[in-house]
């Protein structure tokens, strides 16, 4: 079995399921009391949202870096990131170690060729949803992305940082998700991904008309298939 980096605190509230959702995988792939090999390293997420918003992206380039080697001396074997905003700093990452990341966009985009889908809706960060890293990728293996309009983004975005980093699961916001969903879905969206780790603790199958694409629960399903490459299953 290899060992897994984990990248986390961004924040800990989606990072906690992270590990739980691992274990729980290799639990199953292998039975008995089989748990993950994982070295994780948890950074503080003030400093990195005050950085995000300050747009500071050089220290916040540096700060991953430094924990992406932290990962590596602790002997990962590969790297995930526990969190969709910070693949914008993906190259600084992998300049930093050589050991391999697990891009969180992979699985998601796998998953949702797999379903023969070419038309999602993204939600996430501001961060995520206007900049080019990540719909960009995604755009890569040949799917057409959806963003919300201006208002619906910044809801998308206020109920990330105001609520779920915080461990805040609000009704009234979940209802707001449900319309930014719905509207995506009728300008065409196929389904919606979850491009934030923690939209995952906020809304489920039953809030929206078409699949979600769960970012959280995919990049970790993907790490212990990773994992576990080449070893015998249960």
């Amino acid at each position: 079995m290899l060992t897994i980096g984990l990248i986390g605190g961004m924040s800990w509230e989606s990072s906690a399921h992270y590990y739980r959702l691992i274990n729980q995988r290799v639990r199953a792939s292998l039975g008995g009391t089989h748990s993950a090999k994982i070295v994780m390293v948890s950074v503080d997420f003030a400093a990195i949202e005050q950085l995000q918003h300050d747009g500071d992206w050089p220290a916040l380039g540096e700060a991953m870096a430094d924990a992406a080697r932290q990962a590596e001396r602790g002997a990962a074997d590969f790297l995930l990131l526990c969190t969709n905003t910070m693949h914008k700093l993906v190259p600084e990452i992998e300049a930093a170690v050589t050991i391999p990341l697990l891009h969180i966009v992979d699985p998601a985009a796998a998953a949702i060729r797999g379903r023969g889908y070419a038309r999602v809706g993204l939600l996430g960060t501001a961060f995520t949803m206007e900049e080019r890293f990540y719909r960009a990728r995604l755009e890569g293996f040949g799917i057409e992305v959806l963003v919300p309009d201006a208002d619906d983004r910044r809801t998308v975005h206020d109920i990330i940082y105001r609520e779920l980093v915080r461990g805040v699961i609000d009704d009234a916001s979940r209802d707001a998700y449900r319309g930014v969903i719905a509207r995506l879905v009728a300008r065409g969206a196929e389904g919606i991904v979850l491009g934030c780790t923690e939209i995952m603790l906020l809304v489920g199958p039953g809030d929206s008309a078409v699949p979600l694409f769960d970012t959280t629960t995919l990049h970790a399903e993907s790490a212990v298939d990773r994992a576990l490459d080449g070893v015998a299953r249960a």
